[in-house]
């Protein structure tokens, strides 16, 4: 008898096996909301060739999501819009230091539909609402108000400032005309339908819109998650990044 449950649990034992094999791996990804056209088709360019692995993806602002991942939240990869909240988890030994690497660039631009001459920071008093995200967990937000501080004109437009839970959420409010005008990236600006591009930020008003990625001390135990991010280090990412307007250098 003992002999014969013995080898039940056994059997059991080797289905279960069997069955988390066939299930495939999971990757989850927690990533700065600018990037979702970008890791959308990536991810599923990988899938078509790694039909057994599971890619969750975790879109927002870069704050957060570095506060999802410091409060537990699953994530094997992390890609911020700026490097303080690549830093932030770092600090707090949450990423495994030597993958961390710069995956793009981008650059600032002020979106809407408006009809009034709209050419610089010097002239977005002339408008209403302008949306921003929010600076303390959007990295475009952050970048558009260190622009404002060092042109001078924070003060006269702090009342005008819709704030935005991510960059694609300016451009929505400018898209729909909720908004006079946003700031957005480069990179969104070109997915928009009814907003154009009323001027680009000079680029010596803020620092370098910069993206660093790297793996979780979970993901870094991930094999899947190793997989994809050697996959966002190759010349597939390289094109699609080009593709929606990113900077390689």
């Amino acid at each position: 008898m003992r002999n014969f449950v013995a080898k039940i649990i056994s059997a059991l034992l080797a289905i279960i096996l069997l069955t988390g094999s066939a299930l495939g791996g999971e990757v989850n990804l927690s990533i700065a909301a600018s990037l979702k056209d970008v890791i959308n088709e990536l991810s599923d360019n990988f899938a078509r060739q790694n039909a057994d692995v599971k890619i969750l993806k975790n879109y927002g602002g870069s704050g957060a999501l570095a506060k999802q991942i410091e409060n537990g939240a699953p994530a094997d990869i992390f890609i911020s819009a700026n490097l303080e909240w690549m830093d932030y988890l770092q600090s707090r030994k949450l990423m495994s230091a030597a993958s961390i690497e710069i995956f793009t660039y981008n650059a600032l631009v002020f979106v809407g539909k408006t009809d009034k001459k709209v050419s610089g920071l010097h002239d977005l008093h002339k408008l209403g609402k302008i949306a921003i995200g929010s600076p303390k967990s959007v990295p475009a937000g952050e970048y558009a108000m260190e622009a404002l501080r060092k042109a001078g004109v924070e003060k006269q437009l702090e009342q005008k400032l819709v704030m935005a839970k991510d960059v694609r959420e300016c451009l929505m409010y400018a898209e729909r005309g909720e908004v006079d005008g946003a700031f957005v990236y480069k990179t969104d600006a070109i997915l928009a339908k009814q907003a154009k591009v009323l001027f680009t930020v000079p680029e010596n008003l803020y620092p370098r819109v910069t993206y660093p990625m790297g793996l979780t001390l979970t993901g870094a135990k991930n094999k899947d998650a190793e997989a994809f991010y050697k996959y966002l280090q190759g010349r597939d990412a390289k094109g699609v990044l080009e593709k929606y307007g990113f900077s390689l250098k």
